[in-house]
């Protein structure tokens, strides 16, 4: 247990030092300018710190030929056939994903501590709102931009240190026997990858999306199968704002297909992507 936990502070740390660097050198460059091209800057800088170099440099220092493509499963690939059925699963899970987010925004606390589901609101209008903010594209350069700075990049950096590193760490150590360690993995993975993102009220759909991509990494042994799910992911919303603009209240058409009205919508994708993965189970299973 305790290789595990060196690894994961040795993780955190770099993680650290490398965010704190970002954040220099975007204060240095910008001045802090709050305007939408400096933020974009600050979340790319951001992205490359936090979530893409720790990893490569943690799996380059433990790898015992310093190969971290192979210590992080780059180096294997899938059957296209299994690439197209990971990105069906992905775009039928979409509407199951908006209506849990749904009943998950529906959630409320004590009148204990009501000043923290107030406090959780405000965070997530104000994340909405820059969500927003980036969102929008007058050409298709900035929407080319967006979509690598919204779903190339976040999918590539983000699988990488939570299904790459983070649930391989988890798996590897010996907590329990072999089966159960991974379904450990998967879950504490997906539990953190979705609090992580510090938005409470799509907690539910967002930690069972890190399941899923956790399973299928499992499954297929390959990193770039959850990569290319979490991009066709972050990649139709992108592509839906930048075609249908936003609704009303500011929320995207992609966001909330199969919640509200269209709920039954969402109950029919939580059937055919759970049967979706029944059938890549069972057909990496075979192989």
């Amino acid at each position: 247990m305790r290789k595990p936990l060196i690894r994961i502070v040795l993780w955190l740390g770099i993680m650290a030092v490398l965010t704190a660097v970002a954040m220099g050198v975007w204060l240095f460059a910008s001045g802090g300018s709050q305007t939408t091209e400096s933020l974009k800057w600050l979340q790319f800088f951001q992205t490359i710190a936090t979530f893409l170099l720790p990893p490569i440099l943690c799996a380059w220092i433990w790898s015992e030929d310093h190969q971290p493509i192979r210590w992080l499963k780059l180096d294997k690939g899938a059957h296209w056939q299994e690439f197209l059925l990971a990105i069906a699963i992905m775009i039928c899970a979409i509407p199951a994903i908006n209506l849990l987010a749904d009943l998950n925004s529906r959630i409320t606390l004590p009148k204990s501590i009501e000043f923290i589901e107030q406090i959780l609101k405000e965070q997530e209008d104000a994340a909405a709102v820059l969500t927003e903010r980036f969102l929008q594209a007058d050409s298709i350069w900035v929407l080319l931009i967006n979509i690598g700075l919204m779903a190339i990049l976040p999918a590539l950096a983000e699988e990488l240190s939570f299904r790459g590193t983070l649930q391989q760490i988890i798996a590897q150590s010996q907590i329990n026997n072999h089966k159960s360690q991974i379904h450990i993995a998967v879950w504490v993975t997906a539990f953190i990858f979705s609090a992580i993102h510090m938005q409470f009220y799509g907690f539910i759909p967002r930690m069972l999306m890190g399941a899923m991509f956790g399973y299928i990494f499992v499954w297929t042994g390959s990193l770039w199968v959850p990569i290319v799910m979490h991009f066709t992911n972050n990649g139709i919303a992108i592509l839906v704002y930048y075609i249908l603009g936003a609704e009303a209240d500011g929320k995207n058409y992609a966001d909330t297909f199969g919640a509200g009205t269209t709920w039954w919508v969402g109950v029919i994708s939580i059937v055919i992507t759970s049967l979706g993965l029944l059938i890549f189970f069972r057909r990496t299973h075979k192989q």
